[in-house]
């Protein structure tokens, strides 16, 4: 792993501006590191191919941005990923993100040791029995993909965020409103607003605390910096 402390920040949420990114550069802030936040929508980045190509010299052979975002997580000395839960797992962008991080593995384990956290957004309340468990499938992937890399996943946030149907202007007469499917019959868009990341001020303490106890771990203390 890199000796300096710059981390890096990823979120696969395509939405300008969303929940999403707002909490990982929240979590970036908090930390008092140097750091860097991308944005997978803004890169072309294909999923692994499976192909074994990146044996040789841990590098793949897809001339694409994932090679070079590849580098970037490589080199930096720990990091913040945020996914969101389309169709109740974890979207596609930051799949193919992690897949694409197969290629530091072979002998030598390129990421071992590397901390991180997590970031989840989820439309699903937490409370709410008779949907999938959305955010715990996607909380999965990603803690395996970081037991299969030897990464050390120090904590997942959990947020609650918002279904599309809130912005498409069909959300109060649409059959199959994803509003009323999460919120109930009578649900609205009116009656159930937008949620908005820095309204949930227990979710701002965690991602502060998140990103203090990421720079503790990347300055290889066991408490978090002040």
């Amino acid at each position: 792993m890199s000796n300096n402390e710059k981390i890096l920040g990823i979120s696969g949420s395509p939405i300008p501006d969303s929940n999403t990114d707002r909490a990982v550069r929240h979590i970036l802030a908090s930390s008092g590191l140097d750091h860097e936040f991308v944005k997978l929508s803004k890169l072309h980045l294909e999923p692994c191919r499976a192909c074994l190509g990146c044996v040789k010299d841990n590098e793949c052979v897809i001339d694409d941005d994932g090679r070079r975002l590849a580098e970037q997580f490589r080199d930096a000395a720990g990091f913040v990923l945020g996914a969101f839960t389309p169709y109740s797992s974890l979207d596609a962008r930051t799949k193919a993100f992690m897949e694409r991080m197969y290629c530091f593995r072979h002998r030598t384990g390129g990421n071992r040791g590397k901390p991180g956290v997590a970031v989840i957004t989820t439309a699903f309340p937490a409370e709410t029995d008779d949907l999938p468990p959305a955010a715990e499938t996607a909380g999965a992937q990603i803690q395996f993909w970081a037991l299969e890399e030897g990464l050390d996943l120090l904590g997942t946030m959990v947020l609650v965020g918002n279904v599309p149907c809130i912005r498409c202007g069909h959300g109060d007469s649409c059959a199959v409103s994803g509003i009323r499917m999460v919120h109930g019959p009578v649900a609205s868009v009116d009656s159930v607003g937008v949620q908005r990341f820095e309204d949930q001020a227990a979710l701002l303490d965690q991602a502060t605390e998140l990103g203090r106890k990421l720079a503790g771990a990347v300055r290889g203390s066991k408490e978090p910096t002040t």
